[in-house]
């Protein structure tokens, strides 16, 4: 008989499209996963993958054997948590991606009271850009991801997303600038400013970079950089102005380092969102996680009570 064991090597080589991915993911030697499809290719007198430059491929058998060993796997989530007490276990993990501002100025908050709650449980944070973070729940290397990016023009067949609340974005200046005495400037008052922003990978950037093309405006860029705390700093110092989250200058604004400016004739709004694989049902800490945030998010309860049968 097949064992679970094997069934979840097989399984995350397919995900993974091959037998290194799988095996960094296992903490395994590639050998060992090859043994292990090899074992299952034997007890079955099949062959499960044909293999390629660009990596594995599945067979018909292998096709219909992934097929059963999702319904298998998912089952076994379902029932671990239908039957899981995580105020009594003695240990437990869940795993978020998130977006780097989400990740430094609301997360560390969300987390320690989640801890302060469930001593017992981790959550595993991983920062990345949105593609990144949709790329790591698609794998299952992430469990959920917390994200602003924009999901159009992005592969999500198989993720669902809920919108968590609306985030406004502003145009930050140091406190030396022009601008420090304005409420709000139009939009065409960017053109040929000396611009600080993230860089091209992330989707704040092309998000910023379409808002500006579809307004005929073409700021100076100057500086690139991964985070918004090097890109705040960048601002206070006075080497350009960015757009950011106000969440994200909050402090810097109370301490007048920087100030915040509203453009008058555009929505700079986002959404926060929380994405997921629909295919894949929640794990007993993610989903003590989604309901300990619904004193956050109150839209989550609804969510979590109409998927109670599934999880």
């Amino acid at each position: 008989m097949l064992s679970l064991n094997k069934l979840e090597i097989f399984a995350l080589v397919v995900e993974t499209g091959s037998f290194s991915a799988a095996a960094e993911r296992l903490l395994l030697t590639q050998p060992a996963v090859s043994q292990h499809i090899q074992d299952i290719e034997a007890m079955l007198g099949v062959q499960l993958f044909t293999r390629g430059r660009r990596g594995v491929a599945l067979t018909p058998p292998g096709e219909t054997l992934y097929a059963y060993s999702q319904r298998i796997l998912r089952l076994v989530l379902e029932a671990e948590s239908a039957v899981t007490d995580v105020r009594h276990i003695k240990s437990g993990q869940t795993r978020i991606g998130a977006t780097p501002g989400v990740s430094m100025y609301l997360l560390p908050g969300w987390i320690r009271t989640f801890q302060h709650a469930y001593p017992n449980l981790t959550l595993a944070l991983e920062t990345a850009v949105t593609s990144k973070v949709l790329a790591g729940v698609l794998t299952h290397e992430l469990d959920i991801g917390i994200i602003e990016g924009e999901l159009d023009r992005l592969p999500t067949d198989g993720l669902t997303s809920l919108a968590l609340r609306d985030i406004d974005m502003y145009v930050i200046v140091g406190t030396g600038h022009d601008w420090c005495q304005h409420a709000s400037v139009p939009i065409a008052a960017l053109d040929g400013q000396p611009f600080i922003t993230r860089t091209a990978d992330s989707q704040t950037r092309r998000w910023i970079d379409t808002l500006m093309a579809e307004h005929g405006v073409a700021p100076r860029i100057v500086a690139e950089f991964d985070n918004p705390e090097a890109i705040k700093q960048a601002v206070a110092s006075g080497i350009g102005i960015t757009i950011l989250p106000g969440y994200a200058v909050f402090h810097e604004q109370a301490r007048k380092v920087v100030r915040t400016v509203e453009l008058d004739d555009v929505n700079l709004g986002r959404t926060l969102k929380l994405v997921w694989d629909e295919h894949r049902p929640f794990s007993p800490v993610t989903k003590a996680l989604l309901t300990h945030l619904t004193a956050e998010f109150p839209q989550l309860a609804p969510f979590l009570e109409t998927t109670r049968g599934q999880l």
